[in-house]
């Protein structure tokens, strides 16, 4: 399966701005975006013309890193969403927010997306009761996603438990339930909800080329 393999800081300095791919590391001085904050590279400080197409890019590169999405499955998302009735982008960013990896990431039980693909994967997430490792698979209403009874004294999900309510907040359309590692699914989140820093609309333009 292929998978990008290099340094996560690169990608929000190529970006310009934090994407959140390192968890806590990015809320401290350490973050690299706060002491090079230009892009990587030879000609990083150069300045660049930004055209229009540049900045259609620019902005669907950066959804698909935050979301930690390679190109076919985001252009195969893009395709769903467009055959959907909403809007587009709107449709687009629904779709990404319900993946199974981004609710365990959002509901507060990994430090990042990259943390929470991987609890998916090594089986230790259950949805409405069923091992699912599919980072992928997307929840629908009413679900409810819980960390495996066998995984939750790991130390990521005890750190987890512990911290919970620090920092990160979890979503109105999820509930998170610490002491019982639960999150209740209570709705598919509407765009003015999903707080996720693309204008999706650049993306949509960039596609319907």
């Amino acid at each position: 399966m292929a998978r990008y393999t290099g340094a996560d800081c690169k990608r929000c300095r190529r970006e310009k701005t934090k994407l959140f791919l390192k968890g806590t590391k990015c809320d401290t001085p350490k973050c690299p975006i706060e002491i090079r904050p230009y892009p990587p590279g030879e000609h990083g400080r150069g300045r660049t013309k930004d055209s229009e197409y540049l900045l259609q890019k620019r902005e669907k590169q950066k959804c698909a890193r935050i979301y930690g999405i390679l190109e076919k499955q985001f252009r195969g998302y893009y395709d769903e969403a467009n055959r959907r009735a909403g809007k587009t982008g709107d449709e687009l960013l629904k779709i990404l927010e319900s993946r199974l990896d981004n609710v365990v990431y959002r509901g507060g039980f990994a430090p990042s997306r990259d943390a929470a693909r991987q609890a998916v994967r090594h089986g230790h997430v259950q949805v409405n009761g069923r091992k699912v490792d599919i980072p992928s698979y997307r929840i629908s209403e009413n679900d409810i996603v819980e960390i495996a009874p066998k995984a939750r004294e790991l130390t990521p999900f005890i750190v987890a438990r512990e911290t919970a309510g620090q920092g990160r907040t979890v979503p109105a359309w999820l509930e998170s339930i610490p002491s019982q590692m639960r999150i209740l699914v209570h709705s598919l989140p509407a765009r003015q909800v999903i707080d996720t820093q693309v204008q999706e609309q650049l993306i949509v333009e960039l596609y319907s080329k």
